[in-house]
């Protein structure tokens, strides 16, 4: 399979974005830290789909995002207002759970111009993404191929934060060696989400960092996420 190296040196005129949705049950809620590795999950399978690969439906789509700034916007949503956005065509990864809260899933769709949006986009809510923040991944360093750290110095609500470790995952997958990625494939793109303590994130340095612009949630530019394998 044939991964190209993006650059997101510059954006478009009319940014593009990565349109994200992830399932908010009011009954069967699922955890912040699942969102966030469902998140991180489907991004990479997207990536990693054919429909995205030369040749594929969304290839030309994707490319011409990755040419810009790789922006990417999680909603929220459930019922049919889910199902609708899953209609127009996705990647679909459901990932946790536990005895007391449900699994979390995550929606990526072909990505294209902020605005307009299709009207089964525009109707999710964006801001104020929160899920219960209780405990930590399920998923052991043995387990997963890849690890990404969330910022210590940073606070960031549950849409934001899964937007993030989607980049550091996206970038992660990019850079890193094709035998280390076939690997990770056959894994399942297995992966863990960690916030390390602040003194062992001021003595890290992994081959990703993510730097977010800050036009939500943060002031810019600020790093938010690194990544490693």
């Amino acid at each position: 399979m044939t991964v190209h190296m993006r650059r997101h040196e510059y954006d478009h005129e009319v940014p593009w974005s990565l349109p994200i949705v992830v399932r908010r049950s009011k009954t069967n809620i699922a955890r912040h830290i699942d969102v966030l590795e469902a998140t991180a999950r489907a991004v990479v399978t997207f990536l990693d789909d054919p429909r995205t690969q030369p040749e594929g439906q969304w290839y030309e789509a994707v490319e011409y995002w990755c040419d810009g700034a790789i922006r990417k916007v999680v909603r929220r949503g459930d019922g049919q207002k889910l199902e609708d956005a899953r209609a127009l065509g996705c990647v679909s990864v459901t990932f946790g759970g536990t005895e007391e809260f449900g699994p979390a899933e995550a929606l990526v769709l072909p990505p294209g111009p902020v605005d307009p949006l299709p009207k089964e986009l525009k109707k999710l809510q964006v801001g104020g993404t929160e899920f219960p923040d209780e405990g930590g991944t399920s998923v052991t360093a043995d387990q997963a191929i890849v690890t990404i750290e969330l910022s210590p110095l940073v606070t960031l609500t549950t849409g934001k934060a899964a937007a993030q470790c989607g980049h550091g995952a996206q970038l992660a997958y990019e850079q890193m060696p094709a035998e280390v990625r076939q690997r990770w494939r056959e894994a399942g793109f297995n992966l863990r989400v960690v916030t390390p303590t602040k003194v062992a994130w001021a003595k890290t340095d992994r081959p990703v960092s993510v730097v977010d612009a800050g036009f939500t949630e943060v002031d810019g530019p600020t790093e938010t996420v690194r990544a490693w394998w």
